[in-house]
């Protein structure tokens, strides 16, 4: 979809309203169509094909939220636009919670439509992009992408969703523990995004400040503006202006500050603190939290429609714990980092220190393994890293049990391999050649390993 074909019905019983907004999408060089009311919308949605539908809350008989509704159960491609009243916006985040994309308030604001919709556009090209890049790379697994590591599925979608949304301005939520790579997965996004990758990249730890003094660190102040201000200072938002700036621990913003970061979102706008000067910015916002927002607003701590604003796009960073098949390829990284930081020759490791290390339970996912490797690494004085270099905290107590007899490399990979194996030959049809041509291995291995998973065709049928 593009602006050239885009086509938008507009549903108001309102004659004025139709009019103008027919007449503002028509110049803007949209195919566009009206219809009085519920009923008759849902008439033309079943006889032509739509990509946007803008609609009123208020009709009579089927009203917008149970249009909104209708077109979930039946349409659910179209992108779809409430008008509301003013002070109905409790209204308007109820119809983003069941999926609409946006909503304006009368009076209507010519401008605003214009840029909601453009925006309805650039994110069905990010989705058209994103299933072409995956059938592109249905037959491919990178072990490396902008200094993340990982072969696992769950990387593979990320890397893939990274690639289909950096060049757009898209608003980007990361949720994953702590330790897991968020702020990586930020910079990946940033470092392939031509329009902004030779811009700032700022980022703020948000949970390590205080409301005081984090608002002044995002927006800046005025000399005099609080005790202590002896000079005005530039803001984080400043200093990323047209590069992207990284709001780390977003659930540490009070309600006050969510509601500033709300206006820059939808206004690109801020005051310093202490000042009347209003300050516009091109910055692109990458929030990340370790905690589960869905329940901070439960609990009134996180403003909802910050959150929907915030969430447009989300990448969830799994924990190490459920990507284990990726520990050997991030424990070799690892190595060969800390050994050119530390002038130490270390090639090998042993396959008991390995079997533990695939084996725990890693509650400080990636952060802490890197930790635990720096250390092995310089404890380590007869070129290779054994069970004895690791912490002491490697007991039964941190380990996954898998079998009272011991644990063998070959069984701590034995799943990950097999979810690999049977995950390439479906993406490949079960051929047989492709999936060898893909894992770069010979028929003669697909079939033993086949064999010794008890893979067998049948799987593939659905």
């Amino acid at each position: 979809m593009n602006e050239e074909n885009a086509y938008i019905l507009i549903v108001d019983d309102e004659p004025l309203i139709r009019k103008s907004l027919f007449e503002i999408l028509r110049i803007e060089g949209y195919n566009v169509d009206v219809a009085s009311n519920g009923k008759e919308a849902i008439d033309k949605l079943k006889e032509a094909h739509f990509d946007i539908v803008i609609t009123d809350v208020k009709m009579p008989n089927i009203d917008g939220i149970e249009l909104l509704k209708m077109i979930r159960s039946d349409f659910g491609h179209m992108a779809v636009i409430l008008i509301t009243g003013f002070g109905m916006i409790e209204t308007a985040v109820e119809a983003m919670r069941l999926g609409a994309f946006d909503y304006i308030t009368k009076p209507i604001v010519d401008n605003e439509i214009k840029i909601i919709i453009k925006k309805i556009i650039e994110q069905k090209k990010l989705v058209d992009e994103n299933i072409f890049l995956k059938k592109r790379l249905a037959a491919t697994s990178r072990e490396c992408f902008c200094n993340l590591i990982g072969a696992d599925s769950k990387m593979q979608r990320i890397y893939n969703m990274v690639e289909a949304i950096a060049n757009t301005k898209a608003t980007v939520l990361l949720t994953g523990e702590s330790g897991t790579g968020k702020r990586l997965v930020a910079m990946a996004i940033h470092s392939i995004d031509n329009k902004r990758k030779d811009k700032p990249f700022v980022e703020v730890s948000c949970g390590a400040l205080p409301e005081t003094l984090l608002e002044s660190e995002l927006f800046g102040h005025v000399k005099g503006a609080f005790t202590g201000a002896i000079k005005d200072r530039v803001g984080r938002f400043e200093l990323a202006d047209g590069g992207v700036i990284l709001l780390d621990e977003i659930d540490a913003f009070s309600p006050a500050l969510q509601v500033k970061l709300l206006r820059v979102l939808q206004e690109g706008e801020f005051e310093r603190v202490g000042d009347t000067k209003t300050f516009k910015v091109d910055v692109r916002i990458i929030a990340a939290t370790n905690r589960n927002l869905d329940e901070l607003i439960k609990k009134g701590s996180f403003r909802e429609d910050l959150y929907y604003r915030l969430n447009v796009i989300s990448i969830d960073i799994p924990p190490l714990r459920e990507r284990r098949q990726d520990i050997p390829l991030l424990v070799n990284s690892f190595i060969q980092k800390f050994c050119k930081a530390n002038n130490k020759k270390i090639s090998v490791i042993s396959q008991g220190a390995l079997a533990k290390l695939i084996n725990y339970s890693w509650p400080g996912n990636v952060r802490e393994l890197e930790n635990c490797i720096e250390r092995a690494l310089i404890l380590s004085n007869n070129g290779s890293i054994t069970e004895k270099s690791l912490p002491k905290n490697f007991d039964d107590n941190n380990l996954t049990a898998v079998g009272s007899n011991g644990f063998s490399l070959r069984d701590a990979l034995r799943d990950p391999e097999r979810e690999i194996l049977l995950k390439a030959l479906e993406e490949n049809n079960w051929n047989r050649k492709r999936t060898c041509d893909v894992l770069r291995i010979n028929r003669t291995t697909l079939y033993n390993k086949m064999k010794r998973f008890g893979i067998k065709e049948s799987e593939g049928i659905k």
